[in-house]
Order: C-alpha cells, then structure tokens, then sequence
C-alpha cells in the first residue's frame, strides 16, 4: 500500500503487467503455446485441457440431472469413488480380451455409481431422507472404504509399501486418440456421448418430462399419476452411473492405478459445473471445458510465472459468485416483487385496450 500511495502509476502498471502474463501463460498452457520448442509441445495444452475436463463433463451431468429433478447430489464424489473401485477390481484382477475387458470394466463403474446414488434414492423415497445430508455422509462412507480396500492384498501392489493398487491392463484402458505424446483418451468421446445421450433423455424422452414435471412440482406431478419416489430412484440411479462413468475415465483413461487421491476434487468441482451449465448437458459440457482450461492452465501458470496455482481455486470462486449475484440482487433489492407488481398494474390496463379495440 506504501509503495501504491508512493508511485501509483508504477504500482498500477506493475500489477496489470503480472496479472496479464500470468494470465497469457494460463492461455498458453489451456490451448496453445506459441512459444514451446516441438510441434507436440505447442498442441498438447488444448489436449490437457480436454483430458481434464473429461471426468468433470461426467461427475457434472450426473448433478445436473438431478438438479432437473429438485434434488441436490452432492455425493457425486462417493458415487465416483465406488466407480472407481468396481473398475480398479475389473480392470486389474480380471483378465479379458481386448475390447471385451474395457467394456466390462466401464460397464462396472457404472454399476457401482449407481448402486451408490440409488441408494440414496431409496432413502429418500423411502424415508424422506434429505439427499444433501446422505450424499455427504455416503462420500465419506465411499473415501475410507478405498483408504481400506487399498490395504487389503485384493488391491494393493505387490512389493508397494504405500497405498496404491496394481496398473490396469492395457485391455482394459481408454485407448489414446492421438498416440503416446498426448493423454487424450476415447473416454473424452465416450463422454461427449453420454452428454447427447442425456440430453434426449431429460429433454425428449417420456421418462426426461416425468422427471421435469416432479422437479417442477411434485405435488402436481402426484395429482397427474405420476410416481415421485420412482423419480428420485430412478434420477439418482442414473446420476451415480455419470458420476461412474468419472470414475472409469480418470481410472482407465489418465492414471490406471487407484490411489487414496484419485477423485481429487472432481466432485466438488461438478457441482460447480452443472449450475454454470445451468443444469443443461450441452451447458455442463461448455463449463466442464472451462474448468478443465482453468486446471491445465494453471500448471504452466504456475511455472513460468511463479503464480501460485490456488488462483485458479480464486477464478472457480468468482464463477460461483456471479451465479448467485442475480437472484441475490433480486432479493436484496425486491426486483421480482416489483416486476409482479408491475404486472398486475398493466393488468387493467390491457384489459380496457381489449375492451376498446
């Protein structure tokens, strides 16, 4: 602040010069950089990205397909979890033909992911169990047991004395798209897949309106014949095997091992991307590649720079925060009310144009 009141034109000029290259190497390193020596160098930022952004595209549309129903899946990190083991299990003590083996292990993740979230559907068309409360329970159910299995001789390598299970086989892993110098794996496409496929479901489907019209108005949608605990089993069911589907891609596609860290922050970092998604899949696919840029780019930020990387953790935050800026500027200041009372003046207004005309 001394140096600001002092020389404030050189502490202005200072600070935009290290805000603008830490965010050009940000740049460069989320999609391309110019300044990198090979070829291979100067694409591979845009193919992080992506690789990155895969399981966040995933672990998003399983929250996003809940929210469409009123109900907020915060276990998308736990249902990942059991993804991930069931996968690990197959991926690693089964031993398939090629083709067959990759299958089977992502069909696995996506059972375990289901059988997760469907639980906490059960519990709460059974109970009436807030999904928030068993979500966050049920992650932490799902994070110890992997810090558990990881312990036993199932899944833990042979000869390793720190918790890490055995690679993957090479049948049972995403193969690269685009050779050994990139990370991007077909599971990048599986995902795209599952974004359209989710997108005919909830938006064109009769089982998509029948979720909609319970997360619109469960009362109504009871009163028309619709069955409302069906809707959070079966909506939950298929936010887990999403969530699954995180699984298998960050297993089979990026680190072929299972270690006590491999979720990360994928599901926290979901919930984020389904409501910049707006709860849309086409929307959580734009976000998801966002925060996988944010990620990627992050690391040379880092780097060339010296930047600490929690910026990025910042940027996420402010995101968050423009969000809900319009409905809590909508509260603060009484817009809607406003609006409808607006509304309601005009009313007989239009009415008396009627009448005239």
């Amino acid at each position: 602040m001394g140096y600001f009141f002092a020389r404030p034109t050189d502490a202005i000029t200072s600070g935009w010069r290290a805000a603008t290259e830490a965010y050009g190497a940000m740049l460069r390193g989320a999609v391309y950089d110019p300044q990198a020596s090979t070829t291979v160098r100067q694409w591979r930022p845009i193919t992080e990205t992506l690789t990155v952004a895969t399981p966040l595209i995933a672990a998003g549309l399983g929250v996003a397909v809940a929210f469409r129903v009123g109900l907020f899946n915060i276990g998308a990190q736990g249902q990942l979890i059991i993804g991930v083991v069931l996968a690990g299990l197959v991926g690693f003590r089964l031993h398939l033909p090629p083709g067959i083996h990759l299958v089977v292990a992502v069909l696995a993740a996506l059972v375990g992911g289901a059988l997760w979230g469907g639980l906490v559907g059960v519990l709460r068309a059974r109970t009436g169990a807030p999904e928030v409360i068993t979500t966050i329970m049920l992650n932490y159910v799902a994070l110890y047991l992997l810090a558990y299995l990881l312990t036993t001789s199932t899944f833990q390598r042979d000869g390793a004395s720190n918790p890490i299970s055995p690679p993957v086989d090479d049948s049972a892993a995403f193969p690269l798209l685009l050779g050994d110098s990139f990370r991007l794996h077909l599971g990048f496409l599986v995902v795209l897949v599952a974004a359209a496929v989710v997108w005919w479901l909830v938006e064109r489907s009769t089982l998509g309106f029948r979720w909609r019209a319970v997360g619109a108005n469960p009362a109504a949608a009871r009163t028309a014949g619709m069955s409302v605990p069906a809707a959070y089993v079966g909506v939950m069911v298929a936010a887990g095997a999403l969530a699954g589907l995180a699984g298998a891609a960050q297993l089979l596609g990026t680190e072929k091992s299972l270690t006590g860290g491999i979720a990360g922050s994928i599901g926290p970092d979901a919930i984020t991307v389904a409501l910049l998604g707006r709860s849309r899949p086409f929307g959580v696919v734009l976000a998801g590649l966002l925060f996988g840029a944010l990620r990627a780019g992050g690391v040379l930020m880092q780097a060339q720079t010296g930047t600490p990387i929690d910026i990025v953790l910042v940027v996420q935050s402010v995101i968050v925060l423009l969000i809900a800026a319009p409905p809590l500027v909508r509260a603060i200041f009484r817009l809607e009310t406003k609006r409808r009372r607006g509304t309601d003046a005009a009313a007989p207004t239009a009415e008396r144009q009627g009448a005239a005309a």
